[in-house]
């Protein structure tokens, strides 16, 4: 086949409690107890660098967890980029300069693959997250979704922060039956066209789409686990292709161009142009409409299969001048407070990624946290997860798509 004159659209990803100052937590990586490194962070600014597509995120960690950074001393820069290689490559020209003191990034947002290419280039500071006295106290230690990211081991490399899961959004308006598989939905966007479209890997959104597809080519994701087997990925690969160009003629705009992050499908969306949205953060769906960015039509469905969800994490680099600084946030982050307080709806939306039923108190909060009459209940959304694939097989299917699809 030719290629085709395509683009992709440019753009792009009170007091806490008592325990986070008082508890005695062993000596981590710097042979420090809590206390000393509560003492260290004092004065320090903690350059957080994460994806900055969403008000609603920027706005929590700016100003909530910011508020609680600064009552303990520490000041938190939000560092907003487009995507995670941004970060992952500033600490990777560091190290081959030889900075490895005083580098400029304190922290990221991150998981995946862009978290195995740190770990591969020895870019990540270690050995430091067990030791948080919130990850003690509220973490599933033994749980495989936080001591692996993607199979990749976390090593005590970076500390959970979030819970995602996909799903998507539809404008009842205009969706009269929301397909419940993805055959279904493949059969939709053909009966349907125009209303639908996906951002161009690698957005980790439209990357995530494309798993899907994957696992469905796949007949499930049982085959795929464990580690990347390139025979296995030959066989598959081709279905998948073939399947994506066959309704690329029945996306938005003939699937002449692909929005190039979740943002500008979230405007499409907005604006009416398709009939539907996807995101790993489905209770945000309730933030959007609240704010008359979404129809109040919205509404939401998920797989009977299954959609795929996945945890992330936030990383130290191994030159970072503040690490002190951004482990007292990361342990922030992981307090009972900062996690019910981003699962609000009004808020974030985000789901947990601590052990609910060790929070105590709290419980009850957790439990009360409203549910948007556009969203999905949680134990809906979560009932039938489907795990995420190695980091090499991302890779490999977000540049099969670019040679593929985008390019034929």
């Amino acid at each position: 086949m030719g290629t085709k004159n395509r683009t992709v659209r440019l753009g792009m990803a009170g007091v806490l409690t008592a325990s986070l100052v008082a508890f005695a937590a062993p000596v981590g990586a710097q042979d420090q107890t809590w206390d000393e490194i509560v003492a260290e962070a004092q004065g320090q600014t903690v350059n957080w660098f994460m994806w900055g597509g969403s008000d609603r995120i920027n706005t929590y960690v700016s100003d909530w967890v910011g508020d609680k950074a600064a009552e303990l001393g520490v000041t938190l820069n939000r560092v907003a980029i487009e995507g995670t290689p941004d970060a992952v490559n500033i600490v990777l020209g560091e190290k081959q300069a030889g900075v490895d003191e005083g580098g400029s990034v304190d922290m990221i947002w991150i998981n995946g693959e862009n978290f195995k290419t740190g770990k591969q280039a020895d870019l990540w500071f270690c050995g430091w997250t067990e030791a948080l006295p919130n990850y003690q106290q509220f973490v599933d230690g033994e749980s495989a979704a936080i001591l692996n990211d993607f199979g990749e081991p976390v090593d005590q490399c970076e500390s959970p922060w979030s819970h995602a899961q996909f799903a998507f959004t539809y404008n009842s308006d205009m969706v009269e039956n929301p397909p419940q598989t993805m055959d279904e939905l493949l059969a939709w966007i053909k009966e349907n066209p125009g209303q639908f479209t996906y951002p161009a890997p690698p957005d980790f959104t439209g990357s995530v789409f494309v798993r899907h597809v994957l696992y469905n080519e796949a007949g499930g994701y049982d085959d795929l686990l464990g580690p990347f087997d390139q025979a296995k990925y030959d066989a598959v690969a081709p279905g998948l292709w073939d399947t994506l160009n066959d309704i690329e003629s029945s996306l938005w705009r003939e699937g002449q161009t692909y929005p190039a992050t979740q943002t500008e499908l979230q405007n499409l969306y907005s604006n009416g142009e398709i009939a539907m949205y996807m995101s790993y953060n489905p209770a945000g769906t309730g933030g959007f409409v609240d704010d008359g960015i979404f129809p109040e039509s919205s509404r939401q469905f998920v797989f009977d299969e299954g959609t795929i969800g996945n945890n992330n994490f936030v990383a130290v680099p191994y030159n970072s001048p503040n690490k002190a600084g951004a482990q007292v946030i990361a342990n922030i982050l992981l307090s009972p407070e900062a996690q019910h307080q981003k699962a609000l709806p009004s808020v974030w939306g985000e789901f947990p990624v601590i052990d609910v039923s060790k929070t105590g108190e709290w419980i009850e909060q957790f439990d009360s946290v409203p549910t948007h009459p556009s969203v999905l209940p949680v134990a809906v959304i979560t009932a039938n997860p489907a795990p995420e694939l190695v980091a090499e097989w991302v890779t490999s299917v977000e540049a099969g798509w670019a040679e593929n699809v985008l390019q034929q």
